[in-house]
């Protein structure tokens, strides 16, 4: 299903799987599962998670090592509300049981740009699939593995104040974005495929020795620590002015605060603490400037505002840390 199967089945609520069981008692037909062809000829379910551990949780949860699912809230065959699997009359769970699945694979291959313009295309149920989802679909390799080891550190947590949900990946997306920039150097950033540039990032992680993935572990938590001693409750967020409310995690943000300060040697570290709310109100001075707002609010991905940000927290800190 996928390696952290359980972590991300769980996107649909109580009402949606039971609706979804009630479909095939009613025999209505459920939408294509795509999967994608690995390598060593296994399937990675790229669309379609959902529904195949609605299923497991419904007939054999321990499969899985998931929570058993009782029917609630049906809008048809509301007798069966409360029952599990083998609750349900003998029939009703022949129809389970011998229900069709329709699977569209896509072959081992296939070109990888080809795979993302497919999937990314695909909406069911009202979910569609982040592009985080994708890339951790169709890339195979230890870069999963890294990118939910970094999402999940307390470094992390700490420092993103524990408010990123992992329900779509978006924290390992933060994590990547990270990740792809400290490999690749902003100023060495010319494309306008953002999303091209995260996946070689996670192709170039799967290349590394272990001892070299270890190495950004490291670094990882050192710029973490660093940007919640510097920036504080207000790291990777914006910061206006007469605001009484705190923004959310805004992702160039945590790509350019925390790629400049891993930058930095642990004595700057010391004393851009020590200035913190100088650091801060420079901040929302730069925060001021329509040029990096917008570089930090629309078309991210584009290159030369990717160098504008990154160029202008660089002076910032230098600023800081040599007044």
């Amino acid at each position: 299903m996928q390696p952290d199967f359980q972590r991300h089945s769980g996107v649909w609520n109580e009402r949606s799987q039971s609706r979804l069981i009630e479909s095939l008692l009613l025999r209505i037909a459920l939408p294509t599962i795509y999967v994608a062809q690995e390598d060593d000829d296994s399937w990675s379910v790229v669309d379609g998670v959902q529904r195949l551990s609605t299923i497991v949780r419904f007939v054999q949860p321990e499969a899985a090592g998931l929570e058993r699912l009782y029917l609630s809230d049906l809008e048809y065959l509301t007798r069966y509300n409360g029952c599990r699997f083998e609750d349900l009359p003998g029939r009703m769970q022949t129809r389970i049981s011998e229900t069709e699945l329709s699977l569209l694979v896509i072959r081992k291959g296939t070109p990888e740009e080809a795979k993302f313009n497919i999937f990314a295309r695909i909406n069911t149920a009202g979910q569609p699939l982040s592009r985080q989802e994708l890339r951790h679909a169709l890339i195979p390799g230890p870069a999963r593995k890294l990118l939910a080891e970094l999402a999940g550190s307390e470094a992390f947590l700490e420092a993103t104040t524990r408010s990123v949900s992992p329900t779509r990946m978006a924290e390992r997306e933060l994590c990547l974005r990270y990740l792809a920039f400290w490999l690749n150097p902003p100023e060495r950033y010319t494309t306008q495929d953002f999303d091209g540039f995260l996946r070689s990032a996670m192709h170039a992680i799967n290349r590394l020795s272990p001892g070299e993935r270890g190495g950004l572990v490291d670094e990882f938590e050192y710029a973490m620590s660093a940007c919640r001693r510097v920036f504080g409750r207000h790291a990777f967020r914006k910061q206006v002015r007469g605001a009484s409310f705190r923004y959310p995690i805004n992702k160039a943000l945590f790509e350019v605060q925390s790629v400049v300060l891993a930058q930095c040697a642990p004595e700057e570290i010391d004393e851009l603490a020590v200035r913190a709310e100088f650091v801060r109100d420079k901040f929302m001075d730069l925060v001021d400037e329509p040029e990096f707002f917008d570089s930090i609010s629309s078309g991210t991905g584009d290159a030369d505002k990717v160098n504008y940000r990154f160029q202008s927290m660089k002076d910032l800190i230098r600023e800081v840390l040599h007044a």
